[in-house]
């Protein structure tokens, strides 16, 4: 739940698969291991449904699926109690009072195929990727070729703080810079001119939310570097305070 929900899939169906036709084990053997799933799945306190017969052959699993934008559900995590393997390869452990216990063996996939899954997750967002995700953050665009200098100090200091910013050419007009990083998915913009040189500062774009207003770099940096943490969206940049508003 905590790894999905980063990637912005907090829609689930989970389903408790029990003992297809096909299997290995004796009946006391899965009849342990299926308790002690819907019983993790009863502490948590979680709904979920049952798959009659859709285990694995070795035992049973707990199959969520997520949902997607439109409402479709895709299969991806898994969690599988397997009390047949320890017991055909003979493994055991000592345990804190000086017995030999036989282990229960755990599989466990969070997106099953990588590949399945970022696709999933590109039609889900429609390729605007989660902030903290997003290949580059923020795009500094500077109006002059004197401001050049500055963005690339404002860049340096963000990819310390392990933020990926970059400096846009300014080849082009303004306008034309905007609408190229919008089209280029990239969640937060930030305008350079001589004024925010002169005064440390970025006027702030979001593509979401539009004109941010004037911040000071570090405190912005500061809160770029919150939401990528916390896997917040820039739409709370909003919140920062410029400088004019700590004065005041």
């Amino acid at each position: 739940k905590t790894i999905l929900t980063r990637f912005g899939f907090n829609k689930y169906e989970l389903m408790v698969s029990t003992r297809p036709e096909k299997s290995v084990g004796s009946d006391q053997i899965w009849d342990d291991a299926t308790a002690a799933l819907v019983g993790a799945l009863d502490e948590l306190g979680w709904e979920y449904g049952t798959d009659e017969g859709g285990g694995a052959f070795y035992g049973p699993k707990i199959d969520l699926k997520i949902k997607d934008a439109i409402g479709r559900t895709w299969q991806c995590s898994t969690v599988q109690c397997d009390f047949n393997l320890p017991e055909r390869f003979d493994l055991e452990y000592v345990s804190a009072e000086g017995t030999k216990e036989r282990p229960i063996m755990v599989h466990r996939a969070i997106f099953g195929s990588l590949e399945r899954f970022f696709g999933i997750l590109i039609e889900n967002c429609a390729g605007e990727l989660p902030f903290w995700l997003t290949p580059t953050q923020m795009k500094l665009l500077p109006v002059t070729d004197s401001v050049q200098d500055y963005c690339k100090e404002v860049a340096a200091k963000a990819n310390k703080m392990g933020l990926r910013v970059e400096v846009d050419r300014g080849n082009e007009r303004l306008a034309k810079q905007i609408r190229n990083a919008e089209q280029g998915r990239i969640p937060v913009m930030a305008v350079v001119g001589v004024k925010e040189m002169e005064q440390g500062t970025l006027a702030v774009r979001s593509r979401k939310e539009g004109d941010l207003g004037s911040f000071d770099v570090d405190d912005l940096l500061a809160e770029l570097k919150r939401c990528d943490d916390v896997a917040e969206e820039m739409t709370k940049m909003g919140e920062v305070p410029n400088k004019e508003e700590e004065e005041n």
